[in-house]
């Protein structure tokens, strides 16, 4: 429970930074943190479980968002990740992006990228 109060605060709190500043300064405040190890399977799922819990209660908690409060998460346990950013294939005229959170060969959250073309991969 206390976990899950911890992802809450900070999905809030990477949702509410999104809002005021740009994805570029609170991504700088996440890689400043130092994250080396990769963190072990059961981590992973733990950190996805309760980011994505916590962002069924926060107001427009998009994809991005639970990917930054997810590699904080991470980083702040001193495990390595990535947020990589892509858009969907054959959309037509609408440009659909997403964001997803990435350690390893695991995708932690933002579910399946088999139908997006990777764009950028933002990382430690």
């Amino acid at each position: 429970m206390l976990f899950l109060c911890h992802c809450l605060l900070v999905v809030a709190a990477v949702r509410l930074g999104l809002t005021l500043f740009s994805y570029n300064r609170l991504r700088g405040i996440v890689t400043r943190l130092e994250a080396r190890e990769c963190a072990s399977t059961g981590e992973l799922r733990r950190v996805a479980w309760g980011v994505a819990a916590a962002a069924r209660l926060v107001p427009r908690a998009s994809c991005l968002t639970q990917a930054l409060a997810g590699q904080y998460i991470l980083a702040r346990q001193g495990n390595a990740s990535k947020i990589r950013i892509g858009i969907e294939r054959d959309t037509g005229q609408q440009l659909k992006a997403h964001a997803w959170l990435i350690s390893g060969n695991h995708v932690i959250l933002g579910g399946s990228i088999d139908k997006f073309v990777p764009l950028v991969d933002y990382g430690q």
